[in-house]
């Protein structure tokens, strides 16, 4: 089944493949966050990064500190309808 085309599938694809390479990035850390509703849905998570909701803002809060929350916010609001959409699909 292909999810390229649902909301925020390229986010979540970025964060598996940086999963997989052992980065720590916005994306990997999103999709650590949605990993149990993912890999409940088929898709295979190679690694999830511990306590990925404060290590996410924490990440975002060291770029702009300003804008944190909201952007934080946002990639929720991202990660849910992707979420969503693959339960649909399903």
């Amino acid at each position: 089944m292909s999810t390229r085309s649902l909301p925020g599938a390229d986010l979540i694809e970025a964060g598996l493949v940086d999963l997989s390479a052992g980065i720590e990035s916005v994306a990997a850390l999103l999709v650590s966050i949605g990993a149990p509703r993912i890999m409940r849905a088929g898709i295979d998570v190679p690694a999830v990064l511990p306590d990925p909701e404060h290590r996410l803002y924490e990440l975002l809060a060291s770029e702009d500190p300003a804008r944190a929350h909201s952007r934080y916010n946002a990639l929720i609001r991202r990660l849910v309808s992707y979420e969503r959409s693959l339960a649909f699909r399903r």
